[in-house]
């Protein structure tokens, strides 16, 4: 495997280990704002039931990234930045702040920063085997 793309992996790994971490933890209040209250109108779940289950989803999925190298994690990484995309947006359109997102600039900006990831997620898996 390329170092760079096993650098991509293990990074991305080590990041939403620690993502998920503070979701069950010390940034546990700002992640509430991120989720959508579309959400939580239409299911029988609380905001900190969606960041609860989102961060024990990021620490499993961290998880995976840095011990298993196989393409359909980072594929399942790539998946999992796309789903979560519409708690980003709602912090934009809600103009809720967290994470020192305290403008609509700002929030936007974040908003740029989803696609990069998925982007690392993919180049982080491994070649396709022929």
């Amino acid at each position: 495997m390329h170092p760079i793309r096993t650098l991509a992996r293990l990074a991305l790994g080590a990041v939403l280990v620690f993502a998920g971490v503070s979701h069950l933890s010390f940034a546990r209040q700002a992640f509430r704002a991120q989720v959508p209250k579309s959400l939580t109108d239409n299911l029988p779940v609380s905001e900190d039931d969606v960041v609860v289950a989102s961060g024990v989803a990021e620490i499993g999925l961290g998880g995976l990234l840095l011990l298993v190298n196989r393409r359909w994690v980072g594929t399942l990484a790539a998946v999992f930045f796309v789903a979560v995309f519409p708690g980003n947006i709602a912090q934009l359109v809600n103009r809720r702040t967290a994470f020192g997102l305290d403008t609509n600039d700002r929030r936007l900006l974040r908003l740029l920063g989803q696609p990069l990831l998925v982007a690392v997620a993919l180049a982080g898996r491994p070649k396709k085997r022929s």
